[in-house]
């Protein structure tokens, strides 16, 4: 009975598909996975991906209900979010609170549906590059969506939390080190107020933290401190010596923490990660090192000094590249992903933190567009509107490879209006009217890529070749009655 039990058991987790790949030191690895792109990667090859990589958690910036269904049965343990403006009716009427928690959570919380856990309310509301807009409507709005999920009934094991910026608190200019951390002074007791609401209610507090927009925002700031394998000159507090950035952010965070009096708050971080491209600093190089070490010491729990050998729930960000994203904050917003926009592998990346030479695991049955591109006519004559032509095609499509320090900086005026032209034909599903540009460009069969720019092939809109669950359930139902059938016919 014990052998037929097991047999059993086996066979019917092969059947929900609720049996990982061994991931050791992913446990606490989550990513972040966005949707700002022209062509995104269908849900079911996402999911697929997170699966086949072993990540267990993953948060959106949304409720998407095709994400959803994807989501639901794999398993992956979900962040769901509310927009920014959003912020604003949910703060004002508990009663809409309650109807988005029945339409974005109640809907999906069953067996067999989504595992929801947190839910975002907001997402960096605090920015100081917002003026102030959420100041007074963020707080509201998480009280009135956890008192939501409480009346709900699953209040006790889903929480609702606000992603912030680490620019929510900061160290004194006479006393830079993190044991002297404070939330900043025009939002402390705002900050209080809702770490007590999040304290009352075993939420956690959720930051995002970006050693990369260090080394963006200030050219004088240490490379090496950027990154985890100790070429840094640490900085020294009482004792504790601190040799990279990350480490010194969240420790400066449970010193605010502390200093509100609730020190032993779980906090996680929401986001972290490293670009590959759009700056100087954003490449693929880099970003390997920093997940290297980061990933290292996530499966080792090394903690922080504040709080040694301590399990740091983290979501990378993030999973895939998005095209369509703002690049406000800077042209490497569009290239955050592990993943290209197709789904593959940039770099090699270890999400055990084993630190073996592998690379991530790439999204299976993408197709693409044809093998065509748009260049430059060789044969135009009249370049007058060239830059007009360049100027309307980077509008809708994403020229950030060409900018300063980018993979595609440096080439000549027809490189940099073919990669233009190409870029919108691409985005325009490869239209014959795409690649015309008053006369200016033409298709071609020979791809103008470089050694280091890389001209796309766009993938073909929701295209890939991903078995859906119901097919495989049917397949794997029929395993389990056969296997069924054998082991009561041998008992």
């Amino acid at each position: 009975m014990a052998r037929l039990a097991a047999a059993v058991l086996v066979a019917l987790c092969w059947a929900a598909a609720c049996c990982w790949p061994a991931v050791p030191g992913a446990e606490a690895l989550g990513m972040n996975w966005g949707t700002q792109a022209s062509h995104p990667l269908p849900p079911k090859a996402v999911v697929q991906v997170l699966r086949d990589n072993g990540i267990k958690k993953v948060k959106l910036f949304d409720t998407d209900s095709a994400a959803m269904s994807a989501l639901a049965g794999s398993g992956v343990e979900v962040m769901v979010a509310i927009p920014n403006n959003m912020l604003a009716d949910l703060a004002d009427d508990a009663r809409k609170a309650k109807d988005w928690v029945k339409r974005n959570v109640k809907r999906y919380d069953f067996d067999g549906g989504g595992t929801i856990k947190y839910v975002a309310v907001g997402n960096e509301p605090f920015l100081q590059s917002y003026n102030g807009t959420f100041i007074n409507i963020t707080f509201p709005a998480l009280q009135n969506i956890q008192n939501a999920l409480n009346d709900a009934g699953i209040g006790d094991r889903i929480k609702a939390t606000v992603p912030l910026n680490a620019d929510v608190y900061n160290s004194p200019p006479s006393h830079p080190v993190p044991s002297a951390g404070r939330f900043r002074t025009d939002i402390a007791g705002l900050m209080t107020d809702i770490v007590k609401f999040l304290a009352k209610n075993n939420a956690p507090f959720t930051v995002n933290i970006y050693p990369f927009l260090s080394l963006y925002l200030n050219d004088n700031f240490p490379l090496d401190y950027a990154f985890f394998d100790g070429g840094a000159t640490p900085v020294h507090d009482n004792g504790v010596l601190y040799t990279n950035v990350f480490d010194a952010n969240f420790d400066t965070l449970v010193a605010a923490l502390k200093a509100v009096g609730n020190g032993d708050m779980p906090v996680i971080v929401g986001e972290v990660g490293w670009p590959t491209d759009g700056d100087k600093h954003a490449k693929s190089t880099y970003a390997e090192r920093f997940y290297a070490g980061l990933l290292k010491r996530l499966a080792a729990n090394t903690g922080t000094p504040a709080r040694p050998g301590q399990y740091i729930e983290v979501y990378l960000f993030g999973l895939v590249d998005e095209d369509k994203k703002s690049v406000a904050p800077g042209n490497f917003e569009r290239h955050w992903g592990i993943l290209r926009y197709d789904g593959q592998p940039k770099f090699a990346m270890d999400l055990t933190g084993q630190g073996r030479n592998t690379m991530p695991v790439p999204a299976k049955g993408i197709k693409y567009l044809s093998k065509t591109w748009c260049a430059l006519n060789p044969n135009a004559k009249d370049l007058s509107k060239l830059g007009a032509n360049i100027d309307y095609a980077c509008t809708f499509a994403d020229c950030t490879p060409l900018g300063y320090g980018s993979t595609c900086n440096g080439m000549d005026t027809a490189g940099n209006a073919s990669y233009a032209f190409n870029a919108y034909y691409q985005v325009q599903n490869q239209k014959d009217e795409a690649c015309d540009f008053q006369g200016l460009a033409l298709p071609t069969e020979t791809n103008p890529s470089t050694a280091a720019c890389n001209f796309t092939i766009q993938i073909q809109a929701g295209a890939a070749a991903v078995h859906g669950r119901s097919g495989a359930g049917a397949a794997a139902a029929a395993v389990v009655v056969l296997v069924l059938l054998q082991l009561f016919a041998l008992w």
